[in-house]
């Protein structure tokens, strides 16, 4: 079972934004940071989980790890949005580990994303204490 980050997507301000620029990139996706995960092997096979409005609401798959000129850490990720059941989470600084038991499913199967609510929704629920 691989391992997940979570990620809060500070530069996209909508799911559409962030699939985007996501699908901008042709081979893989690059995201920069200034430290790179202690735990990068069970990292393989698994995905970034994007916190939009406090709510988890999409993944990418992660490919790998790298280091780019300027010294930082580099993660690979395809560069494709896979929707999730919205769920709530609490936003946080850098990336955060996510257990595979503990992460949402993809839309993709039964019910659909028509069952999902709204990121914003889930966000203002949240900040009620509703969810």
């Amino acid at each position: 079972m691989p391992l997940h980050l979570t990620k809060i997507s500070f530069r996209a301000r909508t799911p559409e934004t962030l699939r985007d620029w996501l699908e901008s990139h042709a081979s893989e996706a690059l995201l920069t940071t200034r430290f790179l995960p202690k735990r990068q092997d069970e990292l393989i096979g698994g995905s970034l989980f994007w916190i939009m409005e406090h709510a988890l609401i999409g993944r990418s798959p992660i490919v790998g790890f790298g280091k780019a000129d300027d010294g930082r850490g580099t993660i690979r990720l395809e560069p494709r949005l896979i929707t999730v059941q919205t769920t709530p989470r609490r936003a946080h600084q850098g990336w955060r580990y996510l257990q595979d038991k503990d992460a949402p499913p993809d839309l993709d199967g039964p019910g659909g994303e028509s069952d999902a609510l709204p990121p914003r929704l889930i966000g203002e629920l949240a900040k009620l204490g509703l969810v």
